[in-house]
């Protein structure tokens, strides 16, 4: 009877460890869980991509060989000495491709114009362009009825200088610090979105964003202080693409 009496205490003891043990064994085990979820959580948002330890720089090239390639189902030839970076002179298919041209012609980067392509001064007179996928197929009356007018002071606008209707926008809207400008032409509006002169952007520029074919985009900036000329650039850029699309027909 010891004998069992003596196992049972045993036996007693063992439980009551085990129970220790698993009193806080339980809590450790589920912080470690929820430690490792956190930190698989934060990998996954805010861990970098890929792509962004090794960020892509211009690489201008004076060749005008032409390239082939396309962004969604629109077909481009475009010389190389127009595309921006090195990756999208590969060709082939695009999300996005970026391009710049020199006014007043709208030629592409050649050597002997080297510093004109570097310089981001307020009177650069580079234009640069960007054809991109764009599922949202706005046309620009569209975006200029839907987004813009939604947000500024007055929608009849006035009358501003070069041919061109100045909208205000308001202070509480998210273009506080841009001034909306809308020109008429043959083919239809150009509506430009300009970020005003500041101590904060002493180099501001003027964007137009348009359709160039069903889910493609097209928008291209240049500096405020060529605005006179919008109407000019407008058709450098509508001659540009035409010949880039041209080309492959």
């Amino acid at each position: 009877m010891r004998a069992y009496a003596g196992m049972s205490q045993r036996d007693d003891d063992s439980g009551g460890a085990i129970r220790q043990r698993s009193g806080w064994l339980i809590p450790v085990a589920v912080f470690l869980v929820t430690a490792a979820l956190s930190a698989l959580f934060l990998l996954y948002y805010l861990a970098p991509t890929p792509n962004s330890f090794i960020e892509e720089h211009p690489s201008p090239t004076a060749r005008a060989d032409p390239i082939a390639l396309s962004v969604d189902e629109l077909k481009l030839v475009i010389p190389a000495n127009y595309i921006v970076y090195s990756s999208a002179r590969q060709g082939g298919p695009r999300k996005e491709v970026a391009l710049a041209a020199k006014l007043p012609d709208m030629r592409g980067y050649s050597d002997w114009y080297a510093s004109t392509f570097a310089d981001n001064g307020p009177d650069s007179p580079v234009v640069y362009l960007l054809i991109r996928e764009d599922r949202l197929n706005m046309s620009e009356v569209q975006r200029l009825q839907r987004i813009y007018l939604a947000y500024v002071a007055d929608p009849a606008g006035s009358s501003a200088p070069f041919g061109l209707t100045q909208y205000t926008f308001r202070d509480d809207s998210g273009y506080r610090g841009d001034d909306l400008f809308v020109g008429q032409t043959a083919k239809g509006p150009v509506v430009l979105l300009c970020v005003r002169f500041s101590a904060d952007v002493p180099s501001p520029s003027c964007l137009r964003d348009v359709r160039l074919a069903h889910r493609v985009a097209l928008n291209y900036r240049f500096k405020r202080t060529h605005l006179s000329r919008w109407h000019e650039i407008a058709d450098g850029v509508d001659g540009l693409m035409d010949s880039f699309m041209q080309a492959k027909k």
